[in-house]
């Protein structure tokens, strides 16, 4: 009994000690050392920080944030649109995908340029999105967002977008938070 015991002792501590410890530690996204390799700013630009009042909802900003190499935000400030405001928001989407319509993932300006400049200064991988569409909307007052710069995104071994300074909005449920959308497609302009 004593012998089995010991085993059994013996066989936690060599699984407490090797077992453990061959998982990797995961990168916190509200490290400080993690903050100072984002780029860009979280405060709103003057023409629409009027129409925003920064809260506090951690549980909102960690859904937003993301890991190196994961997308998402690299960090972020909640804020909540006040009564009367007239935000127009961008998303650019997958027409193959309807659901994708009212993602998570929009911007303050509308579209422009290059579309392969545009993946990379947002992270969007092209296994997610082939950008065909884009839907126009106005935020509605008193709706909660996540404003932020762009986390690095592995979209394969060969490629990988780096982190970015262009500001994103994260909304929860889009479908519910915005109004007046309006709808375009993609079309092939070469130049």
């Amino acid at each position: 009994m004593e012998r089995a015991l010991k085993n059994i002792l013996f066989s936690i501590l060599i699984l407490t000690f090797y077992g453990c410890s061959s998982y990797p530690i995961e990168k916190d996204t509200q490290n400080p050392e993690a903050a100072q390799s984002c780029l860009g700013a979280t405060t709103l630009p003057e023409n629409i920080a009027t129409h925003f009042e920064p809260i506090k909802d951690m549980p909102l900003l960690n859904e937003a944030l993301g890991a190196p190499n994961k997308g998402k935000l690299c960090h972020g400030q909640v804020y909540k649109s006040k009564e009367g405001s007239n935000i127009t928001l961008f998303r650019a989407w997958n027409s193959t995908n309807p659901n994708s319509k009212f993602g998570k993932w929009w911007a303050f300006q509308e579209p422009s340029g290059k579309v392969s400049t545009y993946r990379s200064e947002y992270e969007i991988c092209y296994q997610w999105s082939p950008l065909d569409k884009l839907v126009s909307c106005t935020l509605k007052p008193n709706i909660k967002v996540v404003v932020g710069t762009g986390q690095s995104a592995e979209c394969s071994e060969y490629l990988t977008y780096e982190v970015s300074d262009k500001q994103q909005i994260y909304i929860e449920d889009a479908s519910l938070s915005l109004t007046n959308c309006t709808l375009f497609d993609g079309e092939f302009s070469w130049k």
